[in-house]
């Protein structure tokens, strides 16, 4: 069992810690249930049409690039990452559009048409992201999870500099006025799965990762990542199963023994690292008789983030209106995120995004044809909404309303397939479908959110977007990274 290894889900996060763990010597094997992996990272094909159905915005290119530098390798020989321009297109009721920009000198143009006095209110909030980054990125990102000890390398101006007290769109009403500014701003907040109007301010720094870092796509679909980690993983000695499910992971006398899987088999480890919503870890994966009662009912009564309710449609035609990432905001945003969190019920005229990956790889359609990845936030699975039975009403009420706009595409649609929060749980494990864990939407977020080692359990870890440092893609490899490192350090 010496250096031994297994990794419960081939997601992002796992993969990225079976990389480290191989590069330090360890004997690593990746448990996936599902035929591929990628976690909530996947991609579908029909009549010609492809699309990624999960993450769709890539930021921080230097997390990917450290992750292959530890291994000895290029990043750009597994991946060709292309910077996006615009980053997002957004479109607003009144018939406003904006080409959001890292360009700064094109971005002030466009904001000083909504009001002038917003070009400086929002290069001075630029300056406040990027100081939110330098002070949180060490403690609270890119390392272990914070602490009491994370605050000593912080200096105590710094710490009165975080911004935990008040709203993300409470620091933003600081900054600048314009209704759409605000609203464009305050979106980062649904990168986490929060609403602006209660999330902490500290999150603003999710702007200056994207506005001032781009946003980048692999050319060949965002899977390409998923792709390209297998192949890294597997170079380097990882031994990946997929089709194969855990039942139980062994624990004796409080160390982990090792997994037993659905057909019996029985792999030891000296490490496990579950790369699944940690919730559901220690419902279902974990034996009974350890699973401390209240320990347990506090991870499945935490506030669930959002999810989400997608619709991948095979268009006829191209709209040139249209840029790689598009968002269609609602009029009324308070009320959208009200309904979400404190109703439960999707909201009736949501703000909808449109990935187009066929502007970018224009293979992924027939010619002459688009791929739309349609996603509007919803709430996670709690029994207040019936999916089964309104999910097709909800497809036709979004496009009802992407036809408001002028993008009336009902009668040009060749594939279509939904996929509901009930689905999202189904096909990812993630607990009510909720697609980043916990909420953020609470000042303590970041110390409430899961750790990355067990505290009970000696020898098990976790990777993934419910425990430390978040969810995206760039987060979930960090998480891999820290998780790795706990087990090199205890084991």
């Amino acid at each position: 069992m010496a250096d031994q290894v297994v990794v419960i889900g081939g997601g992002v996060g796992g993969l990225s810690a079976a990389i480290r763990l191989a590069v330090a010597g360890k004997s690593v094997t990746v448990v996936e249930q599902n035929a591929t992996v990628g976690g909530k990272m996947a991609q579908v094909f029909a009549e010609g049409y492809r699309w990624d159905t999960g993450p769709s915005v890539i930021t921080m290119r230097h997390v990917l690039e450290e992750l292959f530098e530890v291994a000895g390798r290029r990043l750009e020989d597994y991946l060709t990452l292309a910077p996006l321009e615009p980053l997002t297109r957004y479109f607003y009721t009144d018939g406003t559009v904006l080409d959001a920009s890292s360009d700064i000198a094109r971005m002030a143009e466009q904001i000083g048409k909504l009001d002038e006095r917003d070009v400086e209110g929002y290069l001075a909030y630029l300056a406040y992201a990027a100081r939110l980054h330098r002070i949180t990125g060490p403690a609270f990102v890119y390392e272990e999870p914070p602490s009491l000890r994370s605050f000593t390398r912080v200096s105590p101006l710094d710490i009165l500099k975080v911004d935990a007290w008040r709203s993300m769109d409470g620091a933003i009403k600081n900054f600048v006025h314009s209704p759409q500014l605000r609203q464009l701003l305050g979106r980062f907040a649904t990168y986490v799965g929060a609403s602006p109007y209660r999330a902490p301010a500290t999150l603003n720094v999710i702007a200056h990762v994207e506005m001032t870092g781009g946003v980048w796509y692999p050319q060949g679909g965002i899977y390409r990542i998923a792709e390209a980690l297998l192949r890294l993983a597997q170079e380097l000695g990882v031994e990946v199963r997929t089709a194969c499910t855990v039942r139980q992971i062994a624990v004796r006398d409080g160390q982990v023994q090792g997994v037993t899987l659905a057909d019996e088999t029985f792999l030891p480890a000296q490490a496990v690292i579950a790369n699944v919503d940690v919730a559901t870890v220690y419902e279902k994966l974990l034996p009974s008789n350890i699973v401390k009662p209240a320990k347990l009912q506090r991870l499945m009564n935490a506030e669930p983030s959002c999810s989400g309710f997608i619709m991948l449609l095979g268009v006829k035609g191209q709209n040139p209106r249209l840029a790689h990432h598009n968002i269609f905001f609602s009029d009324d945003y308070p009320a959208e995120f009200e309904a979400i969190f404190k109703r439960g019920v999707p909201p009736p005229e949501p703000t909808i995004y449109v990935s187009i990956t066929a502007k970018s790889d224009p293979q992924d359609a027939p010619d002459g044809c688009e791929n739309w990845f349609v996603l509007v936030n919803a709430p996670a699975v709690d029994g207040r909404f019936d999916w089964q039975a309104q999910s097709e009403p909800s497809g036709a009420s979004i496009l009802d309303q992407l036809a408001g706009y002028g993008l009336d595409v009902r009668d040009k649609i060749r594939v279509q397939q939904i996929f509901t929060p009930l689905d999202l749980e189904r096909m990812t494990g993630a607990r009510g479908g909720a697609l980043y864990g916990a909420s953020s939407n609470n000042m303590l977020a970041a110390f409430k959110r899961p750790n990355n080692r067990a505290t009970d359990v000696r020898g098990l870890y976790f990777a993934g977007g419910t425990t430390h440092p978040g969810g995206g893609v760039p987060m979930v490899m960090l998480s891999g990274k820290v998780a790795a490192g706990m087990v090199l350090e205890d084991c």
